[in-house]
């Protein structure tokens, strides 16, 4: 088949074009950067230089796949930093432009990389934009099919406590405990999206993604033996004390309050009701093995 790839070479973009180049597909990565042209084609696949905010070059790409997988990234739309960018916007944005795109291109297998959480408007903070992406490809022709990829929260969003492990020996958050909740690798992310895309597409699906459970407490435990620091801790803090340091860091104001909001989630235990009621298989990639690339990094910085 030939299959289009949106987003570049990232943690589920490389090894995605990766396993369906083995699986002798035809594969175009679509990238903002010139430079990542030759990493693109060392991989076997086809580059195609351009932005999910030109219709037309995405139009032109998209033309004559049979399959096209799209995703919506804060690194296309601006700094976290900049409290001048509205990132909902710039994702729904993106949206539409997938949608045009696909109904000029006449594509008709749509794979989207979606979130937990986007079952539903309300409740998941800066996950919401996720549901408003979804019900904006929900009004291509019924003739597109497209399967809905939901993700859990990705083991390499732990990377970003690596700055307070070194500084206060701690994993810091909003939420806590010894509660099991569901996480996922990116290798596995693109695993199961590969295998869907030779699987049949009828009409509109969901498919959660997931490789292990885990607690907060466990996974602090885990990476602290891993690392070296057995005493290492996760810290559960107030969500006035959360949102304080962010913004404190400069970090985005709606960002900021949306991250908040959505880890409180997390608390409750809210964001994962939707995928226990559709849970899936866990993959292969389990946390010990991603603590063994966690303290690599660790001992890089």
């Amino acid at each position: 088949m030939n299959i289009v790839i949106t987003g570049s070479l990232g943690n589920i973009g490389k090894p995605l074009t990766q396993a369906l180049v083995a699986q002798g597909h035809a594969v175009t990565v679509i990238s903002s950067k010139p430079e990542r042209q030759p990493h693109i084609e060392a991989l076997g696949a086809q580059s195609a230089i351009g932005t999910m905010q030109d219709v037309a070059f995405l139009t032109a790409t998209f033309t004559g796949a049979d399959v096209v997988y799209l995703i919506e990234t804060w690194e296309g739309i601006g700094s976290l930093l900049d409290q001048n960018v509205d990132f909902a916007a710039g994702m729904r944005q993106i949206g539409l432009n997938y949608k045009q795109a696909v109904e000029q291109s006449g594509v008709k297998k749509v794979v989207h990389l979606s979130s937990v959480g986007a079952h539903s408007a309300t409740g998941y903070g800066s996950l919401a934009v996720h549901y408003e992406v979804e019900q904006i490809l929900q009004q291509l022709p019924e003739e597109v099919a497209i399967k809905f990829m939901r993700p859990v929260g990705f083991y390499t969003n732990l990377y970003r406590s690596l700055a307070t492990i070194k500084a206060q020996g701690a994993i810091i958050s909003n939420y806590g405990g010894n509660k099991k909740e569901p996480w996922v690798s990116p290798l596995d992310i693109a695993q199961v999206i590969a295998a869907e895309m030779e699987k049949p597409f009828v009409g509109r699906t969901v498919h959660y993604i997931a490789s292990d459970e885990i607690s907060p407490n466990k996974i602090a435990q885990v990476l602290g033996e891993a690392i070296g620091q057995p005493d290492l801790q996760w810290l559960v803090i107030p969500d006035e004390q959360l949102l304080s340091g962010m913004l404190s860091a400069g970090v985005n104001a709606k960002i900021a309050h949306g991250i908040v909001e959505m880890q409180a989630s997390q608390r409750s235990g809210l964001l994962f009701e939707d995928y226990y009621r559709h849970q899936p298989a866990l993959g292969k990639v389990k946390f010990a093995e991603f603590a063994r690339e966690f303290a690599q990094a660790y001992h890089e910085k």
